[in-house]
C-alpha cells in the first residue's frame, strides 16, 4: 500500500475504485466496505483508494471543537495495509478545500486527480460546499463524468451498528472490551518511553512512562488496564496506569506501565501498547504500602487474565 500526501500527487496509470471518509478506528463496519473496495478493485483491473482527509474536517470548521480520534494517521496506516489496500490518500483539510463546490470536487479531485471509475460510499454521503450535496447528486455527475456509484445501504450499515462515535464513548468510559468488540483488534496508543519521577521503583514495580506526541489521540478514561506490547520482538504483557498519580500529590495526566517479566531498559523506544481489559479505577490510597498492595492485586488480575488467554 502506498500513502500519498495529497490527491495531487496520485500518479497512478490505471483508474480507480474510490471510498471516502475519515474511518476513525478502522473498525468492523469501515473494514466491510473497505474489503469491498478491495475486492472491487481487483475484479474490474482497476487500483483501489482510500481518501481520508487531515485534520479531521470538525478540527478546521469547529475551533472549539476538542474532538479526540481513536487512530493517529500512523496508526490507520498500519491498519489499512492488513486489509490489502493500493492507495491511502490523505488530503490535507483546510478551510480553502472546504470551500469546493460539489462540481469542483467531483470533476477536479474524484474524476481530474484521482481517475475515479467508481466510487463506493454510504447512502448519507454528504459532499461539496456546506455539504450540500448528497449520493443522488454524486450519481448524476457519475452520468456526466463516466464513473458508477456503488450505494452503501442504511439497512448494509445498521446490520453492523458500529460506529467510530460509539467506540470513542466506551473508551471514554472504560469499556476497552466493548471498544476492542466495536474495533475488531485491541485498541492501542503508540508513543515514546521517556523518564518518570521513578517512583514506582521505590515500590518494586517500575514503570515505564509513555508519552503520545500526538494531542488529537484519543486516551481512555483515567484506571489501570491490562495490556501488550511487542518488546524487541517478543510479546510482553503488562499493567498500565493512566491518571494523575493522586496517592502522591500528582496533577498530570500520564500513563505508566509495568512490564510483567521483563527488566529492558525501554527509556526512549518506541512502543505500541494494546488494550486488553480494564481492571479498576483510578484511586488514591492512604500511602505507598497501600499503593503496593493495590498494584499487587491488579498483578494477579492481569495474570490470570493472561493465563485465560492460552
Amino acid at each position: 500500500m502506498e500513502q500519498i500526501a495529497t490527491t495531487a500527487e496520485f500518479k497512478s496509470n490505471s483508474q480507480s475504485v474510490i471510498t471516502i471518509g475519515t474511518f476513525d478506528g478502522v473498525h468492523v463496519g469501515h473494514r466491510a466496505i473497505i474489503k469491498r473496495l478491495v475486492s472491487s478493485a481487483k475484479e474490474e483491473g482497476l487500483v483501489s483508494v482510500l481518501l481520508t482527509f487531515f485534520p479531521h474536517p470538525r478540527m478546521v470548521l469547529q475551533k472549539d471543537s476538542d474532538i479526540k480520534l481513536i487512530n493517529t494517521l500512523a496508526e490507520k496506516k498500519q491498519l489499512l495495509q492488513e486489509i490489502g489496500l493500493d492507495y491511502f490518500v490523505v488530503e490535507p483539510f483546510t478551510y480553502e478545500f472546504s470551500r469546493l463546490t460539489a462540481l469542483q470536487y467531483v470533476r477536479d479531485i474524484l474524476v481530474g486527480q484521482l481517475k475515479a471509475k467508481k466510487i463506493i460510499i454510504g447512502y448519507d454521503h454528504r459532499f461539496g460546499r456546506n455539504r450540500n450535496a448528497d449520493i443522488q447528486d454524486l450519481k448524476k455527475y457519475g452520468v456526466e463524468f463516466g464513473f458508477e456509484v456503488e450505494e452503501i445501504s442504511a439497512q448494509q450499515l445498521n446490520e453492523v451498528s458500529v460506529s467510530s462515535t460509539k467506540i470513542r464513548k466506551a473508551l471514554a468510559k472504560g469499556a476497552i472490551d466493548t471498544a476492542n468488540t466495536y474495533l475488531g483488534y485491541p485498541f492501542s496508543i503508540t508513543g515514546t518511553v521517556t523518564k518518570g519521577k521513578a517512583l514506582g521503583r521505590t515500590i518494586g514495580y517500575p514503570t515505564a512512562n509513555l508519552h503520545v506526541s500526538q494531542t488529537y489521540k484519543l486516551i481512555p478514561k483515567n484506571g489501570v488496564y491490562v495490556v501488550k506490547a511487542l518488546i524487541d520482538n517478543t510479546l510482553t504483557y503488562g499493567i498500565t496506569s493512566i491518571g494523575t498519580n493522586p496517592t502522591v500529590g500528582g496533577t498530570e495526566k500520564s500513563m505508566e506501565t509495568f512490564f510483567l517479566d521483563t527488566h529492558t531498559d525501554l527509556y526512549d523506544k518506541q512502543l505500541q501498547i494494546y488494550f486488553l481489559e480494564h481492571i479498576r479505577e483510578e484511586a488514591t490510597f492512604n500511602n505507598l504500602e497501600d499503593l503496593k498492595k493495590a498494584i499487587q492485586k491488579d498483578e494477579a488480575f492481569a495474570r490470570n487474565y493472561i493465563q485465560g488467554l492460552a
